[in-house]
């Protein structure tokens, strides 16, 4: 499964959200969060689904790649997904905005 967000903030603002959004999921799920340059791999369970994904922070979009969760699961997955990259790439978006979203 290939997700990619569009964003307009520079690459390191970019970064610092997704390792916010990666922490969350870190602390209330206990997945395994592992950041290599620009890219985080993340392992465990999200949600009750399995996950193994690389997330990969780049100028102008995020890109995600993950195994696929199953027909029954994909969508609700792939919009979950997209609705976490787009609130926390938001740029009217406060970091205490963010602190809230969790």
């Amino acid at each position: 499964m290939k997700l990619e967000q569009a964003h307009s903030l520079s690459r390191e603002d970019a970064k610092r959200r997704i390792e916010k959004l990666a922490d969350y999921w870190r602390t209330k799920y206990g997945v395994s969060v592992a950041w290599t340059g620009d890219s985080v791999k993340i392992t465990g369970k999200l949600k009750g689904i399995a996950i193994d994904a690389k997330v990969q922070v780049n100028e102008r979009t995020i890109v995600a790649e993950g195994s696929d969760p199953g027909l029954l699961m994909r969508a609700a997955a792939t919009a979950y997904l997209k609705g976490k990259l787009a609130d926390y790439l938001d740029p009217r978006k406060s970091e205490a905005d963010l602190a809230k979203l969790a």
